[in-house]
């Protein structure tokens, strides 16, 4: 009896002494690593506004004409033959970068120089016409030139330059414009006398030097 107190007595104690002890912990979970978030692309800046158009038509032209002529002692066909191609002008106006032909064929209407862009807008047996074209941000001057022989006996010949452009986008005072025109007068004028030399079979001169542009003035 006493053995059988004393074995309840000792599991009583025994799980008492179990209930009291804390149950273990549980082991937390790792927590998972933050997503990682790509970084927007740069957003690019807006282009600059467009700069203002700039007009090419002239409200108030002023066109004028420049005609200019010369007798060549030879007849008409030969001094046509010899100065009278598209491309001649190199020569007799002397220019040094020379002349080609980029579109269309060479003496025919719509042909177009490297002197100028000038293009072949009309043509006689014995004259042609031309033009410069329409360029970006510059008015337009409506830019013409005409050259022609006219035969005057069966062995002289007047050579006729005439050109005409609107003088009013020269920039400057009246004396500017009339300064324009002569300047531009003076050159063709050199070009008539060597289309003379050339077709009545001379040398030409040197070209002109270029001219010097004005000093600039004193600094303050």
């Amino acid at each position: 009896m006493n053995k059988l107190v004393m074995s309840t007595i000792g599991v009583s104690a025994l799980l008492a002494g179990c209930a009291g002890q804390p149950a273990p912990a549980k082991q937390a979970l790792a927590a998972p690593p933050p997503a990682v978030v790509a970084a927007p692309p740069p957003v690019a800046p807006p282009p600059p506004p467009a700069p203002p158009p700039v007009l090419v038509s002239v409200a108030n032209p002023t066109y004028i004409s420049i005609p200019m002529e010369i007798v060549i002692n030879k007849p008409v066909k030969d001094v046509w033959k010899r100065v009278g191609k598209y491309c001649d002008i190199a020569e007799w106006l002397q220019i040094a970068a020379g002349c080609k032909i980029t579109a269309g064929v060479d003496g025919e209407v719509g042909a177009v120089r490297t002197v100028g862009s000038e293009i072949l807008v009309g043509k006689t047996e014995l004259s042609y016409t031309y033009t410069q074209p329409v360029r970006d941000g510059r008015p337009y001057n409506l830019y013409h030139g005409t050259l022609e022989a006219r035969p005057l006996t069966a062995k002289t010949t007047k050579m006729v330059y005439t050109l005409i452009y609107d003088n009013s986008i020269i920039p400057g005072d009246a004396a500017a414009k009339t300064a324009e025109i002569a300047r531009r007068r003076t050159a063709f004028e050199r070009g008539l006398a060597n289309m003379k030399i050339l077709a009545e079979g001379g040398t030409l001169p040197p070209p002109p030097a270029p001219a010097t542009p004005p000093p600039a003035p004193p600094k303050p």
